[in-house]
């Protein structure tokens, strides 16, 4: 189970993000090569995607897939220029991407997420919690 905090508010300003694709392309190659899949390849829209996610989780102090302005992850992918099928992980706490990527192996729905065979891309990214600068908020997008 990953941890989640109370609800508040912050702005977008204060809030440290940045892509982080390529610190999970490595454990994500390993995880779907131990199970007879390919590597996902690293997506710029996707990342954007990831990004977005990450930095408004940052800013609201939530863990969730649904923006506080109503965009449910359907309308960001769309916004994002993504087309098909499309999956995301999110996560909050004080880790680094091995201990993130094992927390999502155990758990039955990131896991399934990760293995799915139509995926072929992803973008990954966190962003820090302005209240708790050793923490941060993650979003993995994965897409075909």
């Amino acid at each position: 189970m990953l941890p989640l905090i109370a609800c508040s508010t912050s702005s977008y300003d204060s809030v440290q993000a940045s892509l982080a694709t390529n610190a999970g392309q490595d454990q994500l190659a390993r995880i779907r090569s131990q199970h007879g899949l390919t590597p996902l390849a690293a997506d710029a829209d996707l990342g954007r995607a990831a990004l977005e996610q990450a930095r408004y989780m940052a800013a609201s102090g939530r863990m969730n897939h649904t923006t506080g302005w109503g965009k449910d992850f359907s309308s960001r992918v769309r916004g994002n220029r993504i087309k098909g099928a499309a999956a995301e992980n999110i996560a909050y706490g004080r880790m680094e991407p091995d201990e993130l990527f094992l927390r999502w192996m155990n758990s039955a729905g990131h896991r399934r997420n990760m293995l799915d065979p139509r995926f072929s891309r992803f973008g990954l990214a966190h962003a820090g919690d302005p209240r708790n600068s050793d923490r941060r908020y993650w979003a993995l997008v994965l897409g075909s």
